[in-house]
């Protein structure tokens, strides 16, 4: 009998390993003024280069969270691409990119075609509704820029509903508002696997 527990458990763990481990944005009703904002927000615009301090800050930081990422990403043109997008998109969003690379690593484990149960898609986990509900039906959820732009948007968004607390935002970000597990999966993995610096993100803008 414990011979068969084993295997089955062990068949789960093959099946769901393709998965995200994360939950799921709850969809919540938005007034018009928040929808018009959130779609500007995703408007469709390529990714310009990122903007550091300095040309020397940006190299030392592409270069050590690089080095941090290998393992996950190992084709290095992918990884900085993948990098520069999540630096930009995070300032676009007023976030601390490495915040956003904490939630990725909980939410996706770097996996550019994760999908939960429910049905979140992509680096960041965005649920489907959010295409129809403030972004356009074209918009590809496992496309790098686009997962990442609904994303930082959506946790800005959630960081101004909760007045700058991180704690709740993560909360519904995540769909467990309340509970601390996931919040402070992200705070582990921002603070143990990818600070950097001075953060730039507490409190809502």
């Amino acid at each position: 009998m414990r011979l068969i527990r084993r295997f089955v458990a062990t068949l789960a763990l093959v099946a769901g390993a393709g998965a995200a481990w994360a939950g799921t944005q709850q969809y919540e009703p938005l007034a018009a003024s928040v929808q018009a904002a959130l779609h500007a927000a995703v408007a469709d615009r390529a990714s310009p280069e990122p903007k550091f301090a300095s040309m020397e800050e940006k190299i030392t930081w592409l270069a050590e969270m690089s080095r941090r990422l290998e393992k996950r990403i190992p084709d290095r043109q992918a990884r900085l691409e993948f990098l520069k997008t999540v630096y930009y998109e995070a300032q676009r969003a007023g976030l601390d990119p490495q915040l956003v690379l904490g939630l990725i690593q909980v939410e996706s484990g770097f996996k550019k075609y994760a999908t939960s149960s429910a049905g979140a898609r992509g680096y960041m986990q965005v649920m489907p509704f959010w295409v129809k509900l403030i972004g356009n039906d074209d918009q590809n959820l496992f496309h790098l820029r686009t997962n990442l732009r609904f994303g930082c948007t959506i946790l800005r968004h959630y960081l101004d509903i909760e007045k700058g607390d991180l704690y709740r935002a993560l909360g519904r970000y995540n769909g467990s508002l309340g509970a601390p597990d996931y919040p402070n999966l992200v705070r582990g993995a921002w603070e143990r696997q990818w600070s950097w610096g001075q953060r730039i993100i507490t409190e809502s803008r």
